[in-house]
C-alpha cells in the first residue's frame, strides 16, 4: 500500500486544458502546417504515431504495436502516413530547433550558464541489406562493426536541459556508388553524395545558424575533434567549439618551423615534404608528464551522486595537418575524474587559454553528457531505434515525430520542475500515456508513487551532500 508522505502537488501538462483534450494533441496541432500533404491534412494520425511512441515501450514502438496500444489508430494509416504521404518533415525539424532555441534562451536566463551545439553520431541496429543507408559500419551502441544505420544528430543543451534539434543519415560510399540502390530506396537525387560525418555536421551547423539558432560553443566527439576540415570551417565561421580528441592525437608543446630539408650529401631522392624543427607527443604520454601542480581541481555541476569534481589542465599547444605551412595554435583541456578511476578526456579548441577560466573549459566538455542522455531517452522511452521500414522518406518522418516527441516532454520537464525537480523523461512519459489513455484513479495512482518515490531520491541525494560537506 503507497503511503502518502507529502501535501499533494500539482502536475500539468503544456496545453491542456480538459480531460478530454489533452496537451499533447493541442501541442501536436500547433505544427499541422506540416502535416499537410496536398489537400489532405495528416495531424490526427500525427497525434496517433506520437501517442504510439510514448505508449509502446523499448524495442517494440513500431507501427503494429501502436494500432493495439492507441485506440481507433489502423496499421494502413500509419503505413501511409509513414513512407508515402508527402508532408514537410524538413520544415518540421527546422521549427522544432527554432522552438527549442527558444526553450534554452529562456533557461540560459535563468541559469546564467551557457547554451551548447553538440554534435553525435548514433546507430541503429538492422538487418538485412535493403534498409537506407544499412551497412557493416562500426556501431557506438555496442561498440563493434555490425549491421546498423548511422545517423548524425545536433543536440543542444543549456545546463541539464538537452534534446536533438537535427538529423542526418550517413550514407557509406557503398550506398552513393549504386545508383540502383539509392533509387530503390527512395533516396532523392541530391543526396546521392558520399559525405563525411564532419561534412554532414557542417552541414547542420550552416542549416541552424541560417534559421537563427542560438548557441554560444559547439562540442562533439573525438570523431569531429580531430577532423581537420571540420575545425578549420569552425574556425572559418567564428564559431567557438570545445571539441574531443583521442588519447593518440600529436601535438607540439611549442609553435613549430617547417621547411623542406636540404637534400644530404650523396645518394638518396630530393626530400619534397615538409618538416618541423621540433618532435611531436602523444596526449597520452604529454599525459604523464604533468605534476600536481599542473592541475586544478574544479567544481562542475550537481549531480544524484553529489558534486561533479574535475581535476582540469589546460594549455597551448600546436597541431598540424601535414600539409599547412604552419601549425595552429589551440588550447588544450584535459579532464580526468577525481573519484580514484582517473577517468580521462581530452580536447582542442580554438578559444583562448586565458579567455576561459579551468571550470568553464571543462564545464563546456562535459556537458556532452546530457546528449548522451537524450540519445538514451529518444531510443529507450521514444523508439528512436525502433522503426521497421526501408525508404529514405520513412526514415526521416520517423526522426521527425521522434524529435518532435523529445520536444514536447522537455517542454512537460521544464513546466513541473518548480513541483518535481527530480522529473526524468520517463516520468514525464508514463504519466501522459495514463492521462490520455488510463483513468483518473490510475492516474493520480502514479503521481502519488512518483512523487514518493522523488521524495526517497531526494532523501538520499541530501544525505549525500551532507556527507560531501555542501
Amino acid at each position: 500500500m503507497t503511503t502518502n508522505r507529502s501535501d499533494k502537488k500539482n502536475f500539468s501538462f503544456p496545453g491542456d486544458n480538459s480531460l478530454t483534450n489533452n496537451g499533447l494533441s493541442i501541442f501536436v496541432t500547433t505544427f499541422n502546417r506540416f502535416f499537410r500533404a496536398h489537400r489532405y491534412n495528416n495531424t490526427p494520425t500525427a497525434i496517433q504515431y506520437i501517442e504510439g511512441l510514448m505508449a509502446c515501450e523499448r524495442g517494440k514502438a513500431n507501427m503494429e504495436r501502436m494500432e493495439e496500444e492507441v485506440p481507433d489508430s489502423e496499421y494502413r494509416a500509419y503505413q501511409q502516413f509513414i513512407s508515402n504521404s508527402k508532408w514537410d518533415y524538413v520544415g518540421l525539424i527546422q521549427q522544432i530547433g527554432i522552438e527549442t532555441s527558444e526553450l534554452m534562451k529562456a533557461n540560459k536566463i535563468k541559469t546564467g550558464k551557457p547554451t551548447g551545439l553538440i554534435v553525435d553520431e548514433s546507430s541503429h541496429l538492422k538487418k538485412g541489406t535493403e534498409s537506407v543507408g544499412v551497412s557493416r559500419q562500426y556501431a557506438g551502441t555496442i561498440g563493434k562493426v555490425d549491421n546498423c544505420q548511422v545517423g548524425v544528430y545536433c543536440s543542444m543543451v543549456n545546463d541539464t536541459k538537452a534534446t536533438l534539434v537535427n538529423q542526418r543519415l550517413f550514407l557509406p560510399s557503398a550506398w552513393t556508388s549504386d545508383l540502383d540502390r539509392c533509387k530503390a530506396a527512395g533516396i532523392p537525387k541530391e543526396n546521392v553524395v558520399f559525405k563525411t560525418k564532419p561534412e554532414l555536421a557542417l552541414e547542420m551547423f550552416d542549416e541552424l545558424i541560417g534559421q537563427g539558432i542560438e548557441f554560444d560553443w559547439i562540442g562533439g566527439d573525438g570523431l569531429y575533434g580531430h577532423n581537420t576540415a571540420l575545425c578549420q570551417g569552425l574556425e572559418q565561421r567564428n564559431l567557438f567549439y570545445v571539441l574531443d580528441v583521442h588519447k593518440d592525437e600529436l601535438i607540439y608543446l611549442k609553435e613549430p618551423i617547417f621547411s623542406i630539408p636540404q637534400k644530404k650529401e650523396g645518394r638518396g631522392r630530393t626530400p619534397e615534404k615538409l618538416r618541423a624543427d621540433q618532435p611531436t607527443i602523444r596526449l597520452d604520454k604529454y599525459l604523464k608528464t604533468l605534476n600536481e601542480s599542473d592541475w586544478t581541481t574544479e567544481t562542475i555541476r550537481k549531480t544524484a551522486k553529489g558534486w561533479l569534481r574535475l581535476k582540469v589542465h589546460k594549455a597551448s599547444i600546436w597541431t598540424w595537418d601535414g600539409k599547412s605551412d604552419q601549425a595552429r595554435r589551440q588550447t588544450l583541456i584535459i579532464t580526468q575524474t577525481t573519484d580514484g578511476k582517473n577517468e580521462t578526456k581530452f580536447g582542442f579548441s580554438n578559444g583562448g587559454l586565458d579567455e576561459y577560466s579551468h571550470q568553464q573549459y571543462a564545464y563546456f566538455q562535459a556537458q556532452r553528457y546530457w546528449v548522451e542522455r537524450t540519445f538514451q531517452d529518444a531510443k529507450g522511452e521514444l523508439g528512436l531505434s525502433d522503426y521497421q521500414v526501408r525508404k529514405w522518406i520513412s526514415w526521416h518522418h520517423h526522426h521527425a515525430l521522434v524529435m518532435l516527441a523529445c520536444l514536447y516532454l522537455l517542454k512537460v520537464k521544464i513546466e513541473n520542475e518548480p513541483d518535481y525537480p527530480l522529473i526524468s523523461v520517463r516520468d514525464a512519459r508514463i504519466l501522459l500515456i495514463i492521462k490520455i489513455f488510463g483513468t483518473k484513479m490510475d492516474y493520480e495512482k502514479r503521481l502519488s508513487q512518483m512523487n514518493n518515490r522523488h521524495l526517497i531520491r531526494q532523501a538520499d541525494i541530501d544525505r549525500r551532500y551532507r556527507f560531501d560537506g555542501s
